[in-house]
């Protein structure tokens, strides 16, 4: 856990001082453009509520949480509050410590600047409910694993797409080019993590297909950007040297 903590810091170190005291302010956009993240060019419209889709996915989701293992919530709580690089580092191995690595660290950093501003301008574009907020609140309170996030009532309509499950796969999609013989490992991962929303209650089903979809197109732009290529190449050499990745 200590280990965990000190890549968060390490991530949010990486963020010039003077952005970390204007954290309030807007997010811009590091390496891509409003026009490559408009959520209506990427993603279909969610199901609507009270439509038959909706109400299947909501059986599914009442199902998920009502045979959930504790093993598998205690991990699927432990994902909900690391929304950041943290949950790769375990796959990548040892040699992936961002204290050593800054150029991996300021790419990372931009990296999951983007994709949360691409993630959260969908859900601003669709405007879905959480399920959660779908169901008389008071008998689904204990549904998510953040419990700041235990009033139903108070949640904004933000369901779709996954923040946590387009970070994951976003994210996967850079390091796997980046440590290419870690590939599978790195994907995986993405995946049961964007699954572990699901397992928390907190998701439909429908929310992580579309959080696949795009990060994966937002990893994939990112890997082609021209304003990150360098950032990526000497990320890549970093790598090289330290011996987390020989290609």
């Amino acid at each position: 856990m200590k280990h965990a903590s000190l890549l968060t810091g390490l991530v949010l170190l990486a963020v010039p001082a003077s952005a970390q005291t204007q954290a309030k302010q807007p997010k811009t956009l590091v390496f891509l453009t409003p026009a490559q993240i408009d959520p209506s060019k990427l993603l279909a419209p969610p199901p609507k509520d009270g439509s038959d889709f909706q109400q299947k996915e909501m059986a599914e989701v009442k199902h998920l949480v009502k045979t959930r293992t504790p093993e598998r919530y205690r991990q699927a709580t432990w994902d909900a509050e690391h929304e950041d690089v943290t949950p790769f580092s375990a796959v990548i191995g040892p040699g992936f410590d961002l204290q050593k690595l800054p150029a991996t660290a300021r790419l990372l950093t931009g990296v999951l600047n983007d994709q949360s501003i691409a993630a959260s301008t969908a859900k601003d574009y669709f405007k879905r409910k959480f399920p959660v907020t779908v169901e008389t609140p008071a008998s689904y309170r204990e549904w998510t694993c953040d419990k700041d996030d235990r009033k139903p009532e108070t949640r904004p309509l933000r369901s779709y797409p996954s923040g946590h499950a387009t970070l994951a796969y976003s994210v996967g999609v850079v390091l796997s080019s980046l440590v290419p013989e870690k590939s599978q490992e790195i994907l995986a991962r993405a995946t049961d993590y964007a699954y572990s929303r699901e397992i928390c209650g907190d998701h439909y089903h429908s929310d992580i297909d579309a959080s696949r979809a795009l990060g994966t197109a937002v990893g994939v732009m990112l890997l082609e950007s021209a304003t990150a290529k360098p950032q990526i190449e000497a990320a890549r050499e970093e790598l090289r040297t330290a011996h987390v990745t020989a290609r």
